[in-house]
């Protein structure tokens, strides 16, 4: 009896996707929209994996491209966020602990966080051209500043006694921000880091869509121009499950990370 709860409990969370896909399915069959303008799950899934396996051409031109498509669109992400995270967390360390540094930046940094990184693409297509550059550019704007702002608050809210207990022992700053500061900022960059690497995923598709020539952004836009609404609600299924693997290998590394606190969360607590 304990292990049928317990599959059903692992069942709930495919409830509400299934129900959205049936019911999707069964509106589409109705005719009450062509076809071609709300295309069913199942000719999305078959068009999909013609793109992915070239089973029948029906994808034409992108027919057994997705794994290079998805290639091109996953290593502008990893570029764009490792910069991203490299520069935000030793930015939001620095401006978190000293109060010289975060008045002489924040200010700055402040008034340039509330530009969307969309309307940087005209830019950034006249910095570095029609390449790979202006997609890393524009994903790393998308990922820093949640990763800073989070990074900035984790280290601010780090517990003063234990800072003060750490200087009472004879630890310098280096001491005090390597075993304190930073492991107790832990949780909050992790949380930004979540949070950065969507943003990464919508911007590598905007970008996608106008500065570049491959990746899945593009195939949207491309499929849109050609009234192919299939590829196109394939290439935003594809970003999703993307989109979703990227925050579960981040969940899967915090969960290493903070092996600590195990057991004193209430997420804990639910398992």
């Amino acid at each position: 009896m304990q292990q049928v709860l317990s599959m059903v409990r692992r069942l709930d969370r495919y409830i509400v996707p299934v129900l959205i896909l049936a019911g999707w399915e069964a509106f589409s069959r109705t005719g009450a929209l062509p076809a071609a303008l709300l295309p069913a799950p199942s000719t999305v899934l078959w068009a999909w994996a013609d793109w992915v396996f070239g089973t029948d051409g029906n994808a034409q031109t992108y027919s057994g491209r997705w794994l290079f498509d998805m290639l091109s669109s996953v290593l502008r992400v990893i570029a764009g966020f490792s910069i991203a995270t490299v520069l935000a967390v030793s930015l939001g360390v620095a401006i978190g602990w000293s109060r010289s540094i975060e008045v002489i930046i924040e200010p700055t940094l402040q008034t340039l966080r509330p530009i969307p990184p969309v309307s940087w693409i005209p830019l950034a297509i006249i910095w570095f051209g029609i390449a790979d550059k202006p997609a890393i550019f524009l994903v790393f704007l998308g990922a820093f500043f949640p990763i800073l702002l989070n990074t900035i608050h984790g280290v601010k809210s780090c517990d003063r006694n234990l800072i003060r207990a750490g200087a009472m022992v004879g630890g310098g700053n280096r001491q005090l921000l390597r075993f304190i500061v930073f492991p107790a900022a832990l949780p909050s960059i992790f949380a930004g880091l979540r949070i950065g690497i969507g943003s990464a995923w919508m911007l590598t598709v905007t970008a996608e869509m106008v500065a570049v020539k491959s990746g899945l952004g593009y195939v949207l836009w491309d499929s849109y121009y050609f009234l192919r609404y299939d590829l196109v609600l394939a290439a935003m299924a594809s970003i999703g499950l993307l989109g979703f693997l990227s925050d579960f290998g981040i969940r899967l590394l915090m969960a290493r990370v903070l092996h600590w606190q195990r057991n004193t969360t209430i997420r804990s607590g639910e398992g």
